[in-house]
């Protein structure tokens, strides 16, 4: 059976300059999802982030919205502690300038992401998943509401130092 393309809204988002940063998934957060509770565990993302792969950045995950990518290097991701951290190198393009002006006024929705979970990658225990390993395929800025409660989207001038520390990292990547 072909895996299907799943979604996921939530999370944190800073502006510094024309880069978006913050987390596009949190570790062990749950969240309601339909009629189940899902939870992330660190280390899904390990596989989709070696070498060679090309994860997009969109705009409400419209493929016509790019806003940056990995091959290219203007979307870097890294796993931490804490989740799955992003850098987006926004385009001088309407849809860039329009994202970060939306981000600089707090008025985003979220993060989100889209993936598929292959054999092994998921694990059931009655009406609660536990995400294991999932291929990345794409991380998005959102306008609508987040699926994990209590994450934010906001301008913020300065870092919080977990996030500061996770983009030193991504530096190095």
């Amino acid at each position: 059976m072909k895996p299907t393309l799943e979604r996921r809204t939530g999370i944190e988002l800073w502006t510094q300059g024309r880069k978006l940063l913050g987390y596009a998934a949190i570790f062990n957060n749950e969240a309601r999802i339909a009629d189940f509770t899902e939870i992330i565990r660190p280390g899904a993302f390990s596989n989709s982030l070696g070498a060679g792969s090309d994860i997009l950045a969109l705009a409400d995950h419209d493929p016509a919205k790019v806003l940056a990518r990995t091959k290219s290097g203007t979307l870097k991701l890294a796993e931490d502690s804490r989740g799955l951290a992003f850098e987006i190198s926004l385009p001088d393009t309407q849809v860039g300038r329009d994202v970060l002006t939306l981000a600089e006024r707090g008025d985003l929705g979220g993060m989100s992401f889209g993936f598929l979970v292959g054999k092994d990658g998921e694990r059931w225990r009655g009406d609660r998943r536990e995400l294991l390993a999932v291929d990345l395929r794409e991380i998005s800025v959102v306008s609508a509401w987040p699926a994990y409660a209590g994450t934010t989207v906001q301008a913020r001038s300065k870092l919080p130092p977990r996030l500061a520390a996770a983009l030193r990292f991504l530096e190095t990547v």
